[in-house]
């Protein structure tokens, strides 16, 4: 018998466009609640870990925005990006 815990669980998902929507929230929530005042990193942190809008400012909307996708799907977003850019530093 196989232990399932050893293997290795395959994720895919082949949606383009939801890539691209993930970035433009994340675009738009940052920016959001950097004309606020707050610490757009710290905020959106606090979001993506407990799921609780509060952390994200209602200004232009954003609270409403980053509820569009689910965290998951931002936080693919986010890894995303930081493996594709990290080598060009």
């Amino acid at each position: 018998m196989t232990n399932r815990l050893d293997d290795t669980v395959y994720f895919s998902k082949e949606e383009k466009e939801e890539e691209n929507q993930a970035r433009r929230i994340l675009e738009n929530v940052y920016q959001a609640l950097t004309e606020k005042g707050y610490d757009p990193i710290n905020q959106m942190v606090g979001y993506l870990l407990s799921g609780e809008p509060a952390y994200i400012t209602g200004h232009n909307n954003a609270r409403s925005i980053i509820r569009r996708l689910e965290r998951d799907e931002l936080l693919e977003e986010l890894v995303r990006y930081y493996v594709q850019n990290a080598g060009s530093k």
